[in-house]
């Protein structure tokens, strides 16, 4: 089938070939096999049948793909029961009364999808994310004393610079990494049977319970404290919240880098290759097409979130109003791998015009100097100072003049401004050291998140 002939984006332009491993359905199916190959296990280990016939189920669950699976299910019309029988098909007719003994549906479904989901953010999520995170370290540090206005509702504020500006990124991103790392390591799955309470299980082995466990425990997983015919559906929530908050941290940041590169800005610019089209009709454009295509994905898959938490009512001991829905949240994996790999590479080439970020900075250079002259003044008894600073700069829009000039020139301020120091002074005369802890800050954050994630 030619991928051009796919329906959903992801498969024939936002893919990876990763992806397939972890959330293609031939994925599914696999880690539905593995599933069924740990109860085989579990249930040798419990003296049920012999290591023999485990051993023989385990094999005939490695070599199972989505095809087949969804050949028995036209035939029968039900997926799990359908694994199953591919599964007994290839064993012998000593192994094939223990191939799903004592599961209900979900049973493998739940505990597939927390094993697959696991994973993949193992493999997946996390070294995506990792990848942005040391790009945007190494980025922070070489602009940590790189002088930018800092902008708030849109105006120009105070300084700061390019590095405290990317580190703010660096510490969210690093928070949402730590947040997903712990969120894959709560996914439980289950055995406990159709409404939870180990009916079918308990007739198969003395201890149910401890069935579980042995399956949970050889596939990595957590066992929950109480199950329906499902899992307890938070923590796969708590999963994809957090997979989309730090979706949100990827968009915020492509949304500021965007707007740095507006042409009446201009500091900061994507790579553009030599033979790379800008517009259509427009040759001299370059557009931010990649800070703009993951703020797009980003807006594709945050409202998804409303589905995962619809997905989380369910009726009594189980409804399927989740059956389809939760066909598709492998895609918000893939959406937040793909964004993270493309914003990564942006910002691994990220062009950085200093001389524009100094003409900008320039263009409030003789307001920004308001904030440290009146808090100068309130240290050496001014009793209003806010305000007096504040006329100042009124009468600095209407004159064209500096607001220091104007302190300087006001009769009322002059006693206080005998008091200031010479590194008060030297600071109002040079705005541009006015700069906060933003280098220290800057260093600071990368240090900390390249010793927690271990970078």
């Amino acid at each position: 089938m030619d991928k051009f002939d796919f329906v959903s984006p992801i498969d024939f332009r936002y893919y990876d070939k990763r992806f397939a491993e972890f959330l293609s359905e031939n994925a599914r199916v696999r880690y539905q096999a593995r599933v069924e190959a740990a109860l085989a296990k579990a249930l040798a280990k419990q003296k049920v049948c012999s290591a023999s016939v485990a051993k023989e189920i385990s094999m005939a669950a490695e070599n199972v793909k989505a095809v087949e699976v969804y050949g028995e299910e036209k035939r029968i019309k039900h997926d799990v029961r359908a694994l199953a029988n591919v599964l007994r098909s290839r064993v012998s007719k000593k192994a094939k009364p223990f191939v799903h003994l004592g599961a209900t549906s979900y049973d493998i479904v739940d505990t597939a999808s927390a094993l697959r989901f696991k994973e993949a953010t193992e493999q997946l999520v996390v070294p995506s994310l990792k990848a942005l995170e040391k790009t945007l370290i190494k980025l922070s540090l070489r602009y940590k004393g790189t002088v930018q206005i800092g902008r708030t509702h849109g105006q120009h504020a105070v300084p700061i610079t390019f590095g405290f500006a990317l580190s703010e990124y660096v510490s969210r991103l690093g928070n949402r990494i730590n947040e997903i790392e712990r969120k894959k390591d709560s996914l439980p799955g289950k055995f406990s049977g159709a409404v939870g309470a180990y009916n079918a299980s308990s007739l198969v082995v003395p201890n149910p319970v401890k069935l579980e466990q042995d399956i949970m425990r050889s596939l990595g997983l957590q066992v929950s404290t109480h199950s329906t015919q499902i899992v307890e559906p938070e923590s796969l929530a708590d999963l994809m919240h957090a997979f989309v908050s730090a979706f949100s941290v990827l968009a915020n940041l492509a949304d500021d880098l965007r707007h740095l590169q507006r042409s009446e800005i201009s500091e900061v610019a994507e790579e553009f290759s030599s033979n790379q089209v800008g517009s259509s009709t427009m040759p001299h454009k370059r557009n931010p097409i990649n800070f703009e295509n993951v703020k797009s994905l980003w807006k594709e898959f945050m409202p998804r979130m409303g589905t995962v938490y619809l997905d989380s009512v369910s009726e009594h001991q189980r409804d399927l109003t989740n059956s389809a829905s939760a066909r598709f949240l492998p895609e918000i994996v893939a959406g937040l791998v793909f964004a993270a790999g493309r914003l990564d590479g942006s910002c691994s080439k990220l062009v950085v015009d200093k001389k524009a970020m100094k003409e900008n900075f320039g263009k409030s250079k003789e307001a920004i100097v308001a904030e440290p002259l009146y808090i100068f003044l309130a240290s050496h008894g001014h009793a209003n100072s806010h305000e007096a600073v504040r006329k100042l700069t009124i009468k600095s829009i209407e004159s064209g003049k500096g607001v220091l000039e104007l302190a300087v020139e006001n009769k009322d301020l002059k006693p206080f401004l005998k008091l200031f120091s010479k590194k008060q002074l030297k600071l109002l005369e040079n705005p541009e050291t006015y700069v906060g802890l933003s280098v220290k800050v800057t260093e600071a954050v990368c240090r900390h998140w390249k010793k927690e994630l271990k970078l």
